[in-house]
């Protein structure tokens, strides 16, 4: 595997320190330096969002903040990602923001970083990389 996308479940685990930021900070700190981490804007999005509803604006910004000093390369959607991303909710009924990041790991041939049992949906289309699991596995 030549590259990682993280979801935005594998973003907040990391921020908020949940189980498997240890995973998370281990590609931060080791792997970004020659494998690329990559993450949707549509998924900045959805972490921003969050910390924006979790502590309002000015938590969100200084999070945001935070996460561009990271060695995190966030890739703009084209029409191409969009139309794979409609396709894959479509056909699997994932939540519409993590098309988003199983279209870009589909892409650029990228293992998932996630510990959202969502994708489970897409398992059999890329590699995920479950997180906050010790089998490795998806979480129940």
């Amino acid at each position: 595997m030549k590259r990682y996308v993280l979801d935005a479940n594998a973003l907040i685990t990391f921020i908020v320190n949940r189980a498997g930021a240890d995973e998370v900070e281990e590609l931060l700190k080791g792997t970004a330096r020659t494998v690329p981490l990559l993450l949707s804007v549509v998924n900045w999005g959805e972490v921003y969002y969050c910390f924006w509803r979790a502590g309002g604006r000015q938590a969100a910004e200084q999070k945001m903040a935070e996460v561009a000093q990271m060695p995190i390369e966030v890739v703009d959607v084209d029409q191409s990602t969009a139309k794979l991303a409609a396709s894959l909710k479509a056909e699997r009924s994932l939540p519409y923001a993590d098309c988003f990041a199983a279209a870009l790991a589909i892409q650029q041939d990228a293992g998932l970083v996630t510990a959202d049992k969502n994708f489970r949906v897409v398992a059999d289309q890329l590699t995920i990389v479950w997180i906050g699991s010790s089998s490795g596995r998806a979480p129940n």
